[in-house]
């Protein structure tokens, strides 16, 4: 081969190398930049926190924040370090006019860039069947997950609360406890 083949040779690998490598560049960002963002990736929390209790059930609570023009859905919680069984609940009113605390049908839905907030007395997740005390000062680790299958984790100290002197009973059935006189 003389110089010039060898030249020419040489530039077309290269140019074509660097094609390849401009459109493999492309083709990733383009695909980063059209993916959508899961729910898990849009929702933040403020202010968790999780209801010491020596046994029994407890909850955690806090305000998720949906920071996106589309809305999410959390549909089941956990907190495996406390407990092997968690749920989405909330307090309504039954047929009888008495408020219960009951699962959460659908989960907790989070309008686009609104706030959704956990409370005792409301919306909460409930942590069932503790496996070892969630004492004042804890932390305790909650993941949601949602609709679309994507997962978020945060951490939520453990604090006294007395509130409306909850006393979650094991072995009730949830969905038709009476809550009236309990936060939740």
């Amino acid at each position: 081969m003389n110089q010039h083949t060898i030249r020419t040779w040489r530039r077309t690998a290269a140019a074509t190398g660097v094609a390849t490598l401009l459109a493999l560049t492309a083709a990733c960002g383009g695909n980063a930049e059209s993916a959508e963002a899961t729910q898990a990736s849009t929702v933040s929390i403020k202010d968790p926190w999780v209801k010491a209790a020596d046994t029994g059930m407890t909850a955690a609570f806090g305000t998720l924040r949906n920071a996106s023009d589309k809305d999410a859905t959390v549909v089941s919680a956990s907190a495996t370090s406390v407990t092997k069984t968690s749920e989405l609940h909330e307090m309504a009113t039954d047929d009888n006019g008495q408020m219960v605390m009951r699962p959460k049908k659908g989960g907790f839905n989070l309008p686009a860039g609104k706030t959704h907030e956990l409370d005792p007395g409301g919306d909460h997740i409930m942590l069932m069947d503790l496996t070892k005390p969630v004492r004042a000062g804890d932390e305790v680790k909650v993941t949601l997950t949602f609709a679309d299958k994507s997962s978020m984790s945060f951490t939520a100290p453990a604090r006294s609360f007395s509130g409306a002197e909850e006393n979650y009973q094991p072995g009730h059935d949830m969905s038709d406890m009476d809550m009236s006189n309990h936060g939740g």
